[in-house]
């Protein structure tokens, strides 16, 4: 089972810079800051916990966009206020983070399908994981709506308008990264998307009997 080892270096960056933060926020008596801190590692270490349970392996390249994603999003946006210091923050990083739930959606059908390009119509592999990318994105909006009633955090910012706005921008974005997922299997170059796709389908082999890739 995959482990905390091995990981790339800014993963290992951001974590250690994350424990220094905890220990520091605790010994001056900065609990919210401690709080935000922990969460974030935490939820930045979720994945490799729920693959590991699920005995998947991810790719290192993926567990640092996943922690580097978490770090912008929480500990930069609430402990450091970037999302009001910074305009165009929450909607880059909704953007890029729908466009993985795309991808992380079609990985998911890609898994069900055993790799089997030919189950289904790429269109429809793609709208399916368009779709399951799509839910991730709610999910994460009740995310925020949660850590804002249970610990007074202003995930929401505006509240409604700011929710249909990420939610719009889960949609568009989703369903680009299911495209992405569509355009693979009809064996199109992708560049690093393409190459974390085949890295992913190497480590987990036994998940893909039946694959075999277009060209």
């Amino acid at each position: 089972m995959q482990t905390l080892k091995n990981q790339s270096r800014i993963t290992y960056l951001i974590w250690t810079g994350l424990s220094i933060e905890i220990l520091a926020a605790l010994l001056t008596g900065r609990w919210t800051a401690a709080f935000v801190a922990a969460s974030t590692l935490m939820l930045s270490m979720g994945p490799l916990f729920m693959a590991s349970r699920l005995h998947i392996r991810l790719p290192r390249s993926l567990v640092a966009l996943v922690v580097i994603f978490v770090f912008a999003s929480i500990f930069l946006g609430e402990a450091f206020d970037f999302y009001e210091r910074v305009w165009w923050w929450d909607i880059a990083l909704h953007g890029l983070s729908a466009i993985g739930f795309g991808l992380a959606g079609f990985l998911v059908v890609f898994i069900l399908f055993e790799g089997d390009a030919y189950a289904a119509p790429a269109w429809a592999m793609g709208l399916l994981a368009a779709t399951i990318g799509i839910t991730f994105g709610v999910l994460w909006e009740i995310f925020e709506f949660s850590m804002d009633q249970a610990f007074g955090l202003n995930m929401q910012k505006s509240g409604l308008p700011d929710t249909m706005g990420d939610l719009i921008v889960d949609v568009i974005g989703a369903g680009f990264g299911g495209g992405l997922g569509a355009l693979y299997l009809k064996g199109r170059a992708l560049g690093s998307v393409g190459a974390m796709v085949d890295e992913f389908v190497t480590l987990n082999r036994r998940l893909f009997r039946r694959f075999r890739r277009k060209e």
